[in-house]
């Protein structure tokens, strides 16, 4: 499957490097994640995972520069992301959030552009091609008769196919994902994790946290793992990713099957 909306539209921003530097965060007294560092590499999918409660939003909102860290900095090719305009961090970084609550109700279609808005000057608007742009976004999730649509007459899962068609029309280098299979359909799951896939096998850098391992040992490339009392764990998914690590981190027995080639985890 080909990345969905690069091809024959504006050059997509250059490969980034999005790097975590002793990166430490907290939730009030408890601290979730100490002196996390890491380097986030283009071409890679890095899936996130740990209990409810465990940092996994928190380190995702400070990987994108939406809270300040309680230790450490985030660094953007180099740069402390502290130090950069947010349309330039926009241009390269994009994150789709666990929930949306849109203020305004919109049409599917207006929805996806306003993904267009960093790469528009100001008062400038959406062109042919950033509508094209955005009607291929739609496409790449199965919601290409859905653009006039009004976004509170659409159930929860063409709802979160929305948001993440806005974030493919964004066109960033970096993909934080926040829970992407949320209310999706296990068809629409493997839809959108393969879009994001092929997306990072083109270059881009994929960040996403997810509950299902399974899901993470099919599309991931790494793995990082939150224990919520600041403990984490980084490796290759072949290594990092066991019935031991997962039974550790979610505190309930776990199990591991293989099918048609591929690792399944299962509790027991």
């Amino acid at each position: 499957m080909d990345a969905p909306v690069a091809s024959g539209g504006p050059p997509a921003a250059a490969a980034a490097q999005l790097a975590a530097c002793a990166l430490s965060v907290r939730a009030g007294t408890r601290e979730l994640v100490r002196e996390l560092t890491v380097a986030f590499s283009p071409g890679e999918v890095v899936a996130v995972l740990g209990r409810n409660g465990s940092g996994k939003t928190l380190t995702l909102h400070t990987l994108a520069g939406l809270r300040e860290p309680a230790a450490g900095e985030v660094r953007l090719d180099g740069v402390p992301l502290a130090e950069l305009r947010r349309r330039a961090v926009a241009l390269r970084l994009g994150l789709l959030p666990q929930d949306l609550e849109d203020a305004f109700v919109a049409t599917a279609m207006e929805t996806v552009l306003i993904g267009r808005h960093p790469h528009l000057a100001l008062w400038q608007w959406e062109s042919a091609e950033d509508e094209r742009l955005a009607r291929a976004a739609l496409a790449a999730v199965d919601m290409t008769d859905f653009g006039a649509r009004r976004t509170d007459t659409l159930s929860g899962g063409e709802q979160r196919r929305v948001a993440v068609a806005a974030l493919l029309a964004q066109q960033p280098s970096i993909y934080l994902l926040d829970e992407p299979t949320n209310h999706l359909d296990p068809h629409h799951q493997l839809v959108v994790l393969g879009l994001f896939h092929e997306l990072a096998r083109s270059g881009r850098t994929v960040i996403t946290t997810l509950h299902d391992a399974t899901l993470a040992a099919r599309f991931a490339d790494r793995v990082l793992l939150l224990h919520g009392d600041g403990r984490w764990t980084l490796g290759p998914v072949a290594e990092a990713l066991t019935a031991a690590s997962l039974s550790e981190l979610y505190l309930a027995p776990m199990m591991e099957l293989e099918r048609d080639g591929r690792r399944v985890f299962v509790s027991v």
